[in-house]
């Protein structure tokens, strides 16, 4: 088999006095994502899907939260890590499909510096990276602005 597919998820509480930084891009809130990393969520659910694409578990068991090791961690050096995991398996990203689920605050504006960080920090054209961002309806936790929610599916291609 030359291609596998892999989903991810993340979701992390806003709490005050944490920056908030998804796809590696620091955006301006009054509230930011609570986390033993730097709790970017969409990076988080990239290299879960990317890690569950062959069976290798999720990222708790790579960069455990127990370990102080990780604490504060970029996670954009995460995902490289991640990335060399797979490409030492034989693989490489073929696309990434993403949506973070937030009411605020708004995403778009940022959207094009992620898809940047993110295909730089894989060393993949921008084109091979899909960010969408959504609102929960103000439905549930998130809807609630308690948190941020990120689901991803990672295609992965034979080297």
């Amino acid at each position: 088999m030359n291609i596998r597919i892999g989903n991810g998820y993340d979701i992390h509480r806003l709490v005050p006095d944490r920056p908030l930084i998804l796809g590696g891009v620091k955006i301006p809130h009054s509230l930011g994502l609570l986390g033993h990393s730097d709790a970017d969520a969409l990076t988080h659910a990239i290299m879960d899907a990317m890690l569950g694409a062959l069976s290798l578990g999720d990222i708790g068991h790579y960069f455990p939260p127990s370990d102080p090791k990780w604490s504060g961690a970029d996670s954009l050096l995460l995902l490289q890590q991640v990335d060399e995991l797979i490409q030492a398996r034989g693989w490489q990203v073929g696309n990434i499909d993403s949506v973070i689920i937030a009411e605020q605050p708004k995403m778009k504006p940022h959207l094009q510096a992620m898809q940047e960080k993110l295909a730089h920090t894989l060393q993949i054209d921008i084109d091979q990276v899909g960010i969408k961002a959504t609102t929960n309806e103000k439905l549930g936790p998130v809807g609630r602005q308690e948190g941020i929610a990120v689901y991803a599916v990672v295609l992965l291609v034979k080297s």
